[in-house]
């Protein structure tokens, strides 16, 4: 797939209104760690060369995007979200704000449309697979991180279980993507 110009661009600012969106709903902490997914995989997919179909990326992406769907479970169930305010130092977002809506709705709905833009043979397609994937195998890696900051000992901090299953599914989705596959 070649990466036209104008597809360069579109993805740039792509990635720049998820990270703004992150900055709106999460503050600007939240939103540094939301870069090494979406800025790390827009700058892999830029500079790695890959032309991978979804053909070859298909068993890591439905893989990795069921474990997604888990990880957000344990992370809801765990109270993720007002562990991480805690941390961070501010305020645990409004589920229901213009912000966090559009930002699910763009990142995740994004995710979900990988499998057709690929098909198709459209770089923006391998651009989001590079975010899903940075996304869940860079960024998720932040819950191993999370308990440094925080007055205990270190020990379990919500949504590092799944991590343990997320992060290598999503490796393996950039090798294939990486390799072509």
């Amino acid at each position: 797939m070649k990466k036209k110009p104008n597809i360069i661009v579109a993805a740039f600012v792509f990635t720049v209104a998820i990270l703004l969106l992150g900055y709106f709903s999460f503050g600007i902490w939240t939103s540094l760690i939301f870069s090494s997914g979406f800025l790390g995989g827009f700058l892999l997919w830029l500079f790695l060369p890959s032309v991978s179909t979804f053909e070859g990326i298909r068993w890591p992406y439905w893989i990795a995007f069921f474990l997604f769907l888990l990880h957000r479970v344990e992370e809801k169930v765990m109270d993720f979200f007002d562990r991480l305010a805690e941390i961070t130092g501010t305020r645990k977002p409004e589920i229901l704000s213009f912000s966090v809506i559009a930002l699910v709705i763009l990142s995740v709905g994004a995710w979900l449309l990988i499998p057709l833009l690929m098909k198709r043979g459209y770089a923006f397609g391998s651009y989001l697979a590079w975010t899903f994937f940075a996304a869940m195998g860079i960024t998720e890696l932040a819950h191993f991180v999370f308990p440094f900051f925080t007055d205990e000992v270190y020990g379990y901090f919500p949504g590092m279980v799944s991590v343990v299953l997320l992060a290598p599914v999503a490796w393996w989705g950039m090798y294939r993507l990486s390799k072509g596959q």
